[in-house]
């Protein structure tokens, strides 16, 4: 698997298949079978339409698509997404909106390298837009970063997630979702030892797999299975001529999207089935619910090889993190040495990602931390998704998340706080 012609061949089916839905939607479009009503050719457009479009968003990075917002003073604020750090595999960015004034909250959105690019949470972004100054994580697709720029591992990734927490300085409030969540209690941990001053306020870890043997799912399982010459033989792969980091090792966000896919392939194959049929009706819009979940599902980035294999190795079946024996360029950091950043974390009741036990066991590795700074929410009902971007997020974990990090600011108290009645009780509760 590790040669060009293998990431080349894949990149080859993909744009084989995208030909071939492009051809077929021109073909049956073709205005002269207008003259012999049937509906073969509608239907064929369709299968056209819906493939070519599947295919050509596996290589394209989606916008952002937040260009304005409108503030408490009722006009419609231009919104300019600034890079506030720029380094080679991931930028911070800074979701600007001039014309407003500051907001007390300042909240660093770390956004999970899993296969796709950090617009997965454009909504938990705009929601966090109305109440705080909102900065995040920006990944960069590993095939277009040169072999010259270097390794990218968890080491590595933690030490920018340090970088990015001293930008944004002390009175900042990290949220960190899915597979960051025990990098950045790393990081919060590496700074609690290394430079005390540039700790963030607060953390907020949502639904990520800091202790992954706490409660395995189908993707521990797969972790535990597979042995590490196993992944490097057959997930690995090198990149080809088309993009500038050819020869890069990387794990294929063509590979990572199947294995997607894959899990509920059923649910998968009758969305598409609904949507062609769609299509053939004349029901189907650029922005309908298919195309708005599935553009941004399908477009899949490439991870570092050496970030991949390190994940596996050392956060699931190592348990690094878990044990509390994860290291930085051999030195052991300690989460017992957080003292003061506040922690909550939160757990979907049908989370088959990272399932409910496996972050909460943060609260435990942090035994400098007080019992008074520690929080946890367990949502009922909510799968992986919605804990940071479904209705479970709107409704009740962004508001318990905001009072939590009012509780835990300087100045307490003093910024709006949106809760329910229904949420401010599990907040009391947790």
């Amino acid at each position: 698997m590790r040669y060009m012609a293998t990431y080349d061949m894949m990149e080859s089916m993909r744009n084989a298949n995208q030909w071939l839905g492009a051809t077929a939607l021109s073909f049956s479009s073709y205005p002269i079978f207008s003259m012999t009503p049937n509906p073969a050719f509608q239907w064929i457009a369709a299968w056209g339409e819906v493939t070519e479009r599947t295919f050509a968003r596996m290589t394209v990075k989606p916008d952002w698509g937040i260009r304005t917002f409108t503030c408490e003073d009722g006009r419609d604020h231009l919104v300019s997404i600034d890079t506030v750090v720029k380094k080679p595999f991931g930028n911070l960015l800074h979701f600007a909106v001039p014309g407003r004034p500051a907001m007390k909250r300042k909240i660093l959105l770390v956004a999970p390298m899993s296969g796709h690019y950090a617009t997965l949470l454009r909504s938990t972004v705009k929601s966090l837009m109305v109440d705080c100054e909102v900065y995040i994580t920006d990944w960069h697709n590993a095939r277009d970063i040169p072999v010259s720029a270097g390794k990218f591992d968890v080491e590595d990734y933690t030490l920018y997630l340090a970088d990015f927490m001293r930008e944004m300085g002390p009175d900042s409030h990290v949220i960190a979702v899915c597979q960051p969540a025990p990098l950045a209690l790393a990081a919060a941990a590496y700074l609690a030892e290394q430079d005390p001053d540039a700790q963030p306020a607060s953390m907020t870890l949502i639904g990520g797999p800091v202790d992954p043997d706490a409660s395995p799912t189908e993707v521990t399982d797969f972790g535990r299975r597979v042995t590490m010459g196993q992944l490097e033989q057959t997930m690995i792969q090198r990149v080809g001529f088309k993009y500038s980091g050819v020869g890069r090792m990387v794990y294929p966000g063509l590979l990572q999207l199947a294995s997607f896919i894959s899990m509920n392939s059923e649910m998968h194959s009758k969305a598409f089935s609904d949507q062609i049929a769609a299509v053939a009706r004349g029901e189907d819009g650029d922005h309908d619910r298919h195309n708005r979940f599935y553009d941004e599902y399908l477009a899949v980035m490439d991870m570092p090889a050496e970030f991949y294999l390190s994940t596996v190795e050392r956060i699931f079946k190592g348990l690094e993190v878990a044990k509390n024996e994860f290291t930085i360029e051999g030195r052991k950091v300690d989460m017992g040495k957080i003292t003061n950043v506040a922690i909550m974390t939160v757990e979907g009741g049908k989370d088959d990602i990272s399932a409910p036990g496996q972050c909460v066991a943060a609260l435990d590795l942090c035994t400098g931390l007080p019992d008074a700074k520690k929080a946890q929410h367990l949502e009922p009902g909510a799968g992986h998704y919605g804990i940071f971007a479904g209705s479970s997020w709107r409704k009740n974990i962004r508001p318990l998340v905001l009072s939590f990090i009012d509780k835990n600011s300087g100045d307490a108290g003093t910024a709006k706080v949106k809760a329910t009645p229904k949420a401010a009780n599990k907040n009391a509760a947790a």
